[in-house]
């Protein structure tokens, strides 16, 4: 397994504001010329690495705004082994948290209420593991989102609580990132340079 071992620097110094960086990161990963390349390396990072996890359900993402597609090294990992499981997350309107119903290529999908697209009729099932998508991240699991909190609602309130970990391009650490009070810290986060971090 790759490990990465220096920090990436951002091309523009990072706003301190989280809504700017917010915008600017995601600018930044929209206009990588060589975004499909990362995210091949990133497949790879991915596949390696759930070889040598237990869990076999895993919550994951949809991927929009220039992410990084999860679900073909998921599917190849459900192919493996019989009975793992994926899943996508259908926000509920009432607790604004997550659920998640099992998704396959090909099952029936619907638009959420923000026009992300959504298993249709599928088992709702817990995820012993969960695929969090980073616009940024910082050092000891600290992960910038979209901002609405979704995914530390939903985590504060699981028991157990699934392993969390972050998937993002190297281009997104913010080294002087911090959490705030609600943030619900990453157990571990993957890059196209391997794993960058992990908790001990």
């Amino acid at each position: 397994m790759l490990t990465m071992t220096l920090p990436f620097k951002l091309n523009l110094e990072p706003a301190r504001d989280k809504p700017t960086l917010r915008r600017q990161l995601q600018a930044e990963r929209q206009s990588m010329v060589d975004r499909h390349q990362r995210a091949v390396h990133l497949q790879e990072v991915l596949r390696v690495w759930l070889v040598t996890r237990p869990e076999t359900s895993i919550g994951a993402y949809w991927p929009i705004k220039g992410e990084f597609d999860a679900l073909p090294a998921l599917f190849r990992w459900t192919e493996a082994e019989y009975g793992r499981l994926i899943g996508l997350p259908v926000i509920n309107r009432d607790t604004k948290q997550l659920k998640f119903h099992v998704w396959y290529p090909g099952c029936p999908m619907e638009e959420d209420a923000y026009g992300i697209p959504k298993p249709k009729g599928t088992d709702e099932f817990e995820p012993e593991l969960l695929l969090v998508p980073c616009v940024g991240f910082g050092p000891g699991g600290v992960r910038l989102g979209y901002g609405g909190g979704f995914y530390d609602r939903t985590l504060a309130a699981l028991t157990p609580r699934p392993f969390t970990v972050g998937v993002g391009y190297a281009h997104g650490y913010v080294p002087w990132l911090e959490a705030e009070p609600h943030d619900m810290p990453l157990d571990a986060m993957l890059t196209e340079d391997g794993l960058f971090w992990a908790a001990e």
